[in-house]
């Protein structure tokens, strides 16, 4: 049996009599600061309703609607446990607003924020003003109107619910495990991804650093070191992509990569046309900032491109870093290794064209194996 007060808030989403019984129950039971039983917001009950409707009718009246979400990195709170005005104003909005102006100084900004305190103090209104950031008032009570409260927020709590880190690694780590989980049972799709990335390949050395694999506390295990001159090193970038029966040209980097050379000298002219010869091509990248960048993002929405979500720090999970691995040992292995620029690009162009498409296919056959380890791990390195 349903209780009618309930009924007409919740509709069929309304919980039982017996349910409500139990959830009292537990509640006289157990200490209310240390048990959080349910949480439901009850619209019904507010006496705002007139504001929020006004603000919605604005919002919806607005000459200028906003296009695009706009996806930066937040700033960490691990120390700071509690939000203060002289905080929010002094450290944490100028690396927000800086992030967001990083490209166009002079770029529009319209803020949409709640009526917490520091949020609405005289100290974040006046940094504001002075930054020339616009604000977009905000209903009270009205967590339901912001996409981070009602989607962002929840989607993230309900994915690592119940799970306790205690070093950033961990958190990593765990959602790198629930990215695999969510590809376990993937077989033939992985055929239908583009796998990209770039490397670095120096005279003398394929990338200049010799990588090991450590577990953690074995940061400074004398093992992991090698002695050796520092002194610059001479190399060219390159970009690549790979797939299940082709690859793209060996594309040659100069200079730092950026967001818009990104754009103009990768994708336009070399992404694009590799793509359109392929059939329903899903694009992979990592996180590297020209890659996730808010021009380059809506590039690809501009062109249709789809893309596969990739978990932070996770190199071992793609295939392209054995191509990688491959030429850098061919380079090695030279009876004459390269001693100009010229000549290393030569012997590059070389070493991509050499590989067997069955060993680029190999490697992404080998995709479910490596989604498996990493599983298996809970997240953390596989040997791949």
């Amino acid at each position: 049996m349903r209780d009618g007060s309930l009924l007409s808030v919740f509709g069929n989403e309304a919980p039982h009599q017996s349910t409500i019984s139990r959830w009292y129950g537990e509640f006289k039971r157990q200490s209310p600061r240390k048990t959080k039983l349910v949480s439901r917001w009850i619209p019904d009950l507010l006496t705002e309703k007139a504001a929020r409707v006004n603000w919605c009718q604005k919002t919806l009246d607005r000459e200028e609607k906003p296009t695009k979400v706009i996806r930066f990195r937040s700033v960490s709170k691990k120390v700071q446990r509690t939000v203060t005005a002289d905080w929010y104003a002094i450290t944490y909005l100028p690396k927000v607003i800086t992030d967001l102006r990083k490209i166009n100084p002079e770029r529009r900004i319209i803020l949409h924020q709640d009526n917490a305190s520091s949020p609405t103090a005289q100290k974040t209104r006046q940094y504001l003003t002075d930054g020339n950031v616009e604000l977009l008032d905000h209903p009270p009570y009205s967590p339901d109107l912001s996409p981070n409260d009602f989607f962002t927020f929840r989607k993230i709590k309900n994915r690592l619910r119940g799970q306790r880190f205690q070093p950033p690694e961990e958190a990593v780590d765990a959602f790198k495990n629930a990215w695999c989980r969510q590809r376990s049972l993937w077989d033939q799709e992985w055929n239908s991804i583009v796998f990209s990335d770039e490397s670095r390949f120096c005279l003398g050395m394929h990338d200049g650093r010799a990588r090991v694999r450590r577990r953690r506390g074995e940061r400074r295990n004398p093992q992991s070191f090698v002695e050796r001159h520092v002194h610059h090193t001479v190399g060219v970038m390159v970009w690549g992509a790979i797939a299940y029966g082709s690859r793209s040209p060996l594309i040659f980097i100069r200079g730092n990569m950026n967001a818009q050379r990104y754009i103009h000298e990768v994708l336009e002219p070399h992404l694009l046309p590799y793509l359109d010869t392929l059939a329903d091509p899903t694009f992979q990248q990592d996180n590297a900032r020209p890659h996730v960048a808010r021009v380059t993002i809506d590039f690809f929405q501009q062109n249709d491109v789809t893309l596969l979500p990739w978990p932070p720090i996770s190199p071992d999970l793609s295939p392209i870093e054995h191509v990688w691995d491959m030429m850098g040992r061919r380079l090695l292995n030279l009876q004459r290794p390269p001693q100009t620029l010229e000549a290393l690009r030569e012997e590059l162009v070389v070493a991509w064209n050499e590989i067997p498409q069955e060993d680029i296919g190999h490697l992404i056959r080998s995709m479910p194996r490596c989604v498996g380890e990493c599983i298996a791990h809970q997240g953390a390195s596989t040997h791949y």
